[in-house]
Order: structure tokens, then C-alpha cells, then sequence
């Protein structure tokens, strides 16, 4: 299926101011790391007002703002007006029930906690006043008590325990640590002893939270989930007296598990967190009440220790205990969900052929109905008969659209931003396309002109590799991978979703397993070929290779085994020895699924795609770029490549970033990541 081509025109000021005169350009890596970041949008009791956030960036201090925001969504003409203004940032919104304050989370004090803004006037207030750190929070229904996670040692008998040891060991002169146990690292962070522990306070008269009393830290875990889990992972039920979670229960095998559970605990504590889904060997997670409080949703998983096996809703009869599954023939993988308010459907994102788009799904037949088309749809909010959500695409940053519940892809633009500050970018145009993949299979990618494509000439490629591998390179906007900045720099840009990606079923998603270095280049090679034969404005022997994490992996397997396919090559953060990487990662359910177990238990499993054995083949330039708190694919795998590459006498070059972790994330930093990434593409596509 061909999705009809997408022209964007430069963006127009807002009404009443003209239009922008200057010549039209492309997009830059400087306009990408400056430009404002809307999400978090959560609508107000009534739906007459939505509250979001908006991230800044202050390229001199090297760092983002985030604050708040809100539009009145009854006004004639709706304009955001600004909630906060602080040094620090303010984040994670949430209303109060009557709709008269706004509670988020800042570290305007010196540590970050709960703060609570009114609506009539005045200054924010302190909500809560912990010796550490708020890390995020829910407000109960009533308003009347908070839920919140906080990092503490779990045998320390309160909250000063922990903050006094946490000062010891930053002042201790012996930096040793001694484990008997993984993870002794995550992500980018190692373990200092302390987890991620979710707590409930009583709100006083003064609207102070006080006497906070731990809900999950009996359980030898983390609630909400490291690296990533926020507050979705705990909710409180309508009534306010009980509170759900998600955990994996640690112990040795945490490394390796990938068995959260459903947990239930009164939000007033005293009682131990009972288990709703240990019948459920794998993963288990945010559980949300109806608005009756009847009935329990959650997303579950039916293979232990696959983390990209697809994610669908469980329906449980709260006094009965008895589970429904509701999605479970619709070959999509949910991502964010909520029940609708009137209880009788929910609303769920999930990866669809390329787009990430918000679907309705009958809550008694499972009945699903998309609500949107083209574009990624980042995040939502309900209320009443009104939907907010944030989307995006490949030529626009996320924005925030109004809906009426029920009524489809009809949606009111509320936000506007950049477009003014961007009014001379000429985005590139970008079209869907499909080709006949590996076995014969209908397979989809992308393709994307440069700004200033004229008819009739030829342009380099830059040909982007997504992550993952259980990912999807579609019609959404990134500030790390963008193909406008490749656009905006004049080359056209391909990228496939290849089998392995996500939003095609899951059997397609599951054909990566085992296959690394299989099918995926099969794709790739056939879907380069498609794009050239299809749109003759490619210039097919002008093409470099990028790619990040598994894009990076493919990047070194590209090496060995596509070596006459590219003039140069950029691998970011990409495995060089699988059997490295198995004793090296700290995720190791991640290699063990996708190499048919442990290492040794199946050396032949790990070593079947591992481009170590192809580097005497390798002859393209590359460009190696790693960040050394990257633990997920760690720095040796990178020195490794670069080392390889130097031995041979092959062009090459090293990028090294000492702060940053799988991803490149500080400002300066990304601006000179992408200027040495376009550089090498310059020295080998524009000589």
C-alpha cells in the first residue's frame, strides 16, 4: 500500500503577523536542538483546560527548561498561556479534582518534590518536604493523599536512614563496591544499594503531605521499573483506597527475568502488596482501574524473558479475580492506554505499518477502531467527551490536537510551536513505499527528498538503520535520528522497516530472533534497490550507511558482508562481538532471547551473525561514535570496531563522548554529533 506523498511547505507565522522574508533553507542540527518540545498534556476535570509542558533549550548553559503551560480550551480563540517560570524545571503535571490547582514536580528548592500551583493566584506552595528527592508521584481521586516513588536503601527504617547513608558514601574516600549480585549497572548508573520504592502520604489541611508510609518496600524491587518506568506504573482506584502497581521481584535473576507483576496494596499502607498475576511468568504491567473501579486493565506478555513480544489488554472482575483477555486478536502491540470516562472502551497507541496512531477499543467485544491516520501520536489525555493528544511526523515536532471522543480524524490544532521561528524551513517531502523483502514478503520503508530537490537531478543518500531491532523507523520526529536534518544538508534520505520492525504483527516482529544478520539485510539490500528503481532522484552510488544500536550492529555486519554497498559508513553504539556483548550487557534477557540462550549453552546461537568473524572483509570507511556510560552496548564494543578499522589500514574515525550514555543527549553534544556525522558524509558523498 502507498501512502500519498506528503509536501510540506514552510511553516507561516502566526495570524496577523507576515509571513516570514527571508530565503527558504533547510533544517539544521542548531535548529533541531533549539527548538521547543510540547508533551505531557493533561485535561482538567471538566475539559475546559488542558495543562502541558514545554522543554526549552539554553544552548550557552547546555542544558533543557521544561515548564508548564495551558490553553482554555473554552476561549473563542484558545491561546497557551505560561504557568512557571523557574531556574529549575517543572515537570509531570497533574490536576486537582475540583479543577482549582495544578500539582507537578520541581526542584525549585534544592531537591525535587511536589509543588501545588493555584489557578485564583498567588505563588506555588510546597507540597511535600522529604530529605530526598521526589522522583515522581499520582494524586488520589479526592486529592486528599499522594502516591510517590523515592530512591532509598530498603533496610534503612525511614527516609532520613537513607539520606544520611547516601551522604556517607558520597563523602567516603574508598570508591570501591562490592556486589554478589547483577545488576551491578543499568543503562548508564551503577548500583549504589538503593531502589526505587513507591510511597503514599496523607495531604493535611495545609496541604502538606506528612507521614509517608511505604507501599512496595517489602518487595525486593524496583517500583516504578528502572531505567524508564514513571508514573504510569502505579495507579490509584477511583475510590482512592487502594493503590496498583507493577514490580519485578529482583533477587539473583533480575538480569535476566522479564516477570513484572500486578500488585495491590491498600494506599494507606499496613498490609503487604498481594500479587494479582503470578500466574504470568512474564510481563505484567500498568494496571489502570475503570472509572466504576470494577474492573482492572493491564498490559501483559505471554513469553518470559522477550521483551518486544507484543503487549496486550487483560480485562480482570476486581471482586471475582477473573482475567479476559481483550486484545487478543489484534496482532498490534499496545503502548500507552486509558480507559475512556464513560467506562465502556479504551483508548491505546500501538506501532500500525509505519504510523504510531491512537486506537478505540471496545471494552465488551475488543472491537478495535483507529482514531487517527498518518503521524505518531506520543501521548493523550481524556476527559468527558474530550481527547487531547500530542502528535507528530516527519515534518513537524509533536503538537497538541483537540477531539471529540468518537469522532475520528477530525482533530482542532491548538499549538503552534516553532512554526514562527521556523517559518523559512523547507522540510523535505517524504513518501511510504513497500517492496517484496525477504521470503516475498511485503515490506515497508520510507524515502525523503532534500529541501531543495529540483526535478529532474540526482542526490546522495543517507541510508538510516533503525534500533532496536524491535523498532520501527516511520512517520514520527526525533531529536537524536532525524532524517530532515539529512534532508536539510541536502541529501535524500531511505529507511526501511525491516523485518523484525514493530506495527506489522507480530510474527513479522519475531522473524528478527535468531536472524540478525539474516533476513534484516536481506531487506535492507532489496528495499535500497526498490527505492532507486522507484524514484529516480536517488543517487544509488552515492550512499552512505548509518545506523545506532542495532543499526550500529548492522553497521559492522555491513562491513563484512555488504562491502562494496556504501562509500562510507557511521555505526553509533553498535555491538562488534556478540560473545562480548552476552557477558558484557546488563540487560541479559535482551541476548539471550535473541541468540537462543545463554552464551554457554548456545556458543553456535551467538556466533552465527557475529561480525567479528567478517572483519578481514572490511574495507569502508567508518565512522565510530560511542558514549562511555553506555552500558548497554559498552565501550569496548566500539573500541573494538575502531581498533579493527585502524589494524586494517581502513579510513576511519572515532567519536567519543566520556558523558553520555546509549544516546547523545546534552545540547552541545548533539550539535557536535551531528556535525561530524555530516562532515563524513560530505568528505565521502560531496567530493
Amino acid at each position: 500500500m502507498k501512502l500519498r506523498l506528503l509536501v510540506v511547505a514552510a511553516a507561516i507565522a502566526a495570524a496577523g503577523v507576515q509571513q516570514a522574508q527571508a530565503a527558504p533553507r533547510g533544517l539544521t542540527i542548531e535548529d533541531l536542538a533549539s527548538m521547543e518540545r510540547v508533551g505531557s498534556p493533561v485535561l482538567s476535570p471538566d475539559a475546559s483546560k488542558v495543562v502541558y509542558t514545554v522543554r526549552t533549550t539554553n544552548l550557552d548553559k547546555n542544558r533543557g527548561n521544561t515548564q508548564l503551560w495551558m490553553i482554555d480550551l473554552r476561549a473563542a480563540k484558545p491561546v497557551p498561556q505560561r504557568l512557571t517560570q523557574a531556574d529549575a524545571s517543572s515537570t509531570d503535571p497533574e490536576w486537582s479534582p475540583n479543577g482549582d490547582a495544578i500539582y507537578f514536580l520541581s526542584a525549585r528548592s534544592g531537591s525535587n518534590q511536589v509543588w501545588r500551583l493555584p489557578l485564583g493566584g498567588g505563588e506555588a506552595v510546597r507540597v511535600t518536604d522529604f530529605p530526598l528527592d521526589v522522583d515522581n508521584f499520582r494524586l488520589s481521586p479526592a486529592g486528599d493523599r499522594l502516591a510517590f516513588s523515592m530512591a532509598v536503601f530498603r533496610d534503612c527504617p525511614d527516609l532520613a536512614c537513607s539520606k544520611q547513608r547516601a551522604d556517607e558514601q558520597a563523602k567516603n574516600k574508598a570508591t570501591g563496591k562490592v556486589y554478589d549480585r547483577l545488576f551491578v549497572r543499568h543503562w548508564d548508573t551503577w548500583n549504589d544499594g538503593r531502589n526505587a520504592v513507591l510511597y503514599s502520604a496523607a495531604i493535611g489541611a495545609d496541604g502538606k503531605a506528612v507521614n509517608p508510609v511505604s507501599l512496595s518496600g517489602s518487595l525486593d524491587g524496583d517500583v516504578p521499573s528502572k531505567p524508564f518506568g514513571d508514573h504510569e506504573e502505579y495507579h490509584f482506584s477511583p475510590d482512592g483506597k487502594t493503590v496498583v502497581f507493577n514490580a519485578r521481584v529482583a533477587g539473583k535473576t533480575e538480569a535476566w527475568s522479564t516477570n513484572f507483576d500486578i500488585y495491590t496494596v491498600p494506599a494507606a499502607g499496613g498490609a503487604e502488596p498481594r500479587n494479582l498475576t503470578q500466574d504470568n511468568q512474564a510481563w505484567d504491567t500498568k494496571a489502570q482501574f475503570s472509572p466504576d473501579g470494577r474492573t482492572l486493565a493491564y498490559a501483559a506478555m505471554d513469553r518470559p524473558t522477550f521483551e518486544a513480544d507484543r503487549f496486550h489488554l487483560v480485562l480482570m472482575d476486581v471482586a471475582t479475580g477473573k482475567k479476559r483477555a481483550l486484545t487478543a486478536d489484534w496482532d498490534r502491540s499496545v503502548s500507552e492506554f486509558h480507559w475512556a470516562p464513560d467506562g465502556k472502551s479504551l483508548l491505546a497507541t500501538a506501532d500500525d505499518v509505519g504510523q504510531h496512531r491512537l486506537f478505540s477499543i471496545d471494552a465488551a467485544s475488543g472491537k478495535v477502531t483507529p482514531l487517527t491516520g498518518p503521524g505518531y501520536v506520543s501521548a493523550f489525555t481524556m476527559a468527558r467527551d474530550t481527547l487531547v493528544m500530542a502528535q507528530a511526523n516527519l515534518a513537524s515536532g509533536a503538537q497538541l490536537f483537540k477531539m471529540k471522543l468518537g469522532v475520528a480524524n477530525k482533530a482542532d490544532k491548538l499549538t503552534a510551536n516553532n512554526e514562527e521561528k521556523l517559518a523559512d524551513v523547507r522540510y523535505g517531502e517524504y513518501e511510504q513505499f513497500s517492496f517484496k523483502g525477504a521470503n516475498g514478503e511485503t515490506v515497508y520503508g520510507h524515502v525523503m527528498k532534500p529541501w531543495n530537490a529540483e526535478a529532474g537531478k540526482k542526490y546522495p543518500v543517507a541510508f538510516l538503520v533503525h534500533g532496536g531491532p524491535q523498532g520501527s523507523f516511520g512517520n514520527s520526529w526525533s531529536y537524536r535520528w532525524n532524517p530532515q536534518v539529512y534532508a536539510g544538508a541536502g541529501y535524500a534520505a531511505v529507511f526501511i522497516d525491516f523485518h523484525g520492525s514493530t506495527g506489522y504483527g507480530q510474527k513479522f516482529t519475531d522473524s528478527i530472533s535468531n536472524d540478525w544478520g539474516g533476513k534484516p539485510l536481506e531487506d535492507l539490500k532489496l528495499g535500497l534497490t526498490a527505492a532507486a528503481a522507484k524514484y529516480p532522484w536517488l543517487d544509488r552510488e552515492k550512499s552512505c550507511a548509518l545506523g545506532a544500536s542495532y543499526g550500529g550492529y548492522m553497521m559492522n555486519w555491513i562491513e563484512g558482508n555488504w562491502s562494496d554497498g556504501f562509500k562510507c559508513i557511521v555505526n553509533h553504539d553498535g555491538v562488534f562481538d556478540i560473545r562480548g556483548m552476552a557477558y558484557s550487557t546488563e540487560e541479559i534477557w535482551f541476548t539471550e532471547w535473541e541468540y537462543g540462550g545463554s552464551y554457554f549453552k548456545n556458543p553456535e546461537g551467538h556466533e552465527k551473525f557475529n561480525p567479528v568473524h567478517h572483519v578481514a572483509k572490511w574495507k569502508t570507511p567508518m565512522l565510530v561514535v560511542q558514549g562511555d556510560q553506555d552500558f548497554r552496548i559498552p565501550t569496548a564494543q566500539a573500541l573494538a570496531t575502531f581498533t579493527a578499522l585502524q589494524r586494517q589500514g581502513v579510513e576511519s574515525k572515532l567519536l567519543m563522548f566520556p558523558d553520555e550514555n546509549h544516546w547523545v543527549l546534552k545540547p552541545a553534544n548533539s550539535i557536535l554529533w551531528h556535525h561530524t556525522v555530516l562532515d563524513w558524509l560530505g568528505r565521502h558523498l560531496k567530493k
